[in-house]
């Protein structure tokens, strides 16, 4: 269905997931336009402009989630976006106003400019905040499956603005793209893991390295936790974008496991560092909880990596930049 010929749009390119997109569909021939906030800034930028391909197909444009139209011109002229961005201020004093509503604003004004742009195919990368935040966890969560948005609002759990932004943006979204035939994909992926060319320590190994920085905060998320390596994601992205009969949500997401089974794997990996073996209230007999990628994979997509390599090549690639104390710096309790 694709051409790599084609001209595609990628949100929030200098990140996490954004970046590492930019790379794959470079090396595949697309010419890629990439929105930051800030193209002039030198260091934010840096680890795009040197990718291998990007002198001849890509291009840097300057657009913002919180101003109307802004994407308008980037995306005039695309065949497709890749909307990646979204904010991620888990210390926002104002949430509703700092993530939520510019969340939910950012993604209708995209989809305003697609329509206008008559693009071929809007691929959102959405979040397992939209599908199993609730009160009791099921066994097994699919693509039928919502979060409880007045749970989220009433417990406030780390990252619940999130959590809720995402949400409502993407059922403000389907609702959209069915009134204006806009083809529109969701993408969900659990806790992403994985090698990273951005310079700082991408949030969502904030959380998934949490029992190797001791960050309590974040271990909630990972108790249950489900994963996917940043390369698998970024694939499937691609592969759903060229797949002529997709359509929908789709999981991505190619492991489970609980904290315990996670600080087991990580302390015999790397012994040097302080990991707990016990965490409150959550035991090795704690019931995993499963997402289903069973339509993705049935679409004929394959996941390439296990728990340890996605887990493995995190840790490495924060020693590489220094966001990880390396093995000779760290004294016998853990620290620096």
């Amino acid at each position: 269905m694709g051409s790599q010929a084609e001209t595609v749009c990628v949100t929030g390119a200098s990140g996490f997931i954004g970046s590492w997109l930019v790379m794959r569909l470079l090396e595949r021939g697309y010419t890629v336009r990439a929105t930051v906030r800030d193209p002039t800034n030198e260091k934010k930028v840096k680890h795009l402009v040197e990718l291998p391909n990007a002198k001849t197909h890509l291009t840097l444009w300057k657009a913002d989630l919180s101003e109307e139209g802004s994407f308008d011109e980037a995306i005039q002229g695309c065949n497709g976006v890749f909307h990646v961005a979204t904010p991620m201020d888990f210390d926002a004093k104002d949430p509703e106003n700092e993530v939520i509503q510019p969340t939910i604003r950012g993604l209708i004004d995209i989809m305003k400019s697609c329509a206008k742009a008559k693009v071929r195919r809007l691929v959102f990368t959405s979040s397992a905040g939209t599908v199993n935040v609730e009160q009791h966890q099921k066994p097994v969560y699919d693509e039928n499956c919502w979060s409880d948005i007045e749970f989220v609002r009433s417990v406030k759990m780390t990252g619940w603005m999130y959590f809720v932004s995402k949400t409502l943006a993407e059922q403000a979204a389907w609702k959209y793209a069915k009134e204006n035939n806009i083809d529109f994909i969701s993408i969900i992926p659990t806790l992403v893991v994985g090698p990273f060319i951005m310079p700082s320590m991408p949030p969502s190994l904030i959380t998934a390295l949490s029992p190797i920085t001791g960050n309590e905060a974040h271990y909630s998320i990972i108790k249950q936790g489900q994963f996917v390596h940043l390369d698998d994601l970024c694939e499937s992205h691609i592969y759903l974008y060229d797949h002529p009969n997709a359509e929908g949500r789709y999981i991505c997401s190619s492991h489970d496991a609980n904290i315990p089974e996670l600080a087991k794997m990580l302390k015999e990996k790397y012994p040097e560092y302080n990991i707990p073996s016990s965490f409150e209230g959550v035991d090795e007999n704690t019931p995993v909880v499963s997402f289903s990628s069973k339509k993705l994979v049935d679409a004929g997509f394959k996941f390439k990596y296990t728990l340890e390599d996605m887990f493995t090549e995190a840790v490495e690639t924060c020693r590489q930049k220094g966001l990880l104390p390396l093995s000779h710096e760290i004294k016998d309790n853990g620290t620096k």
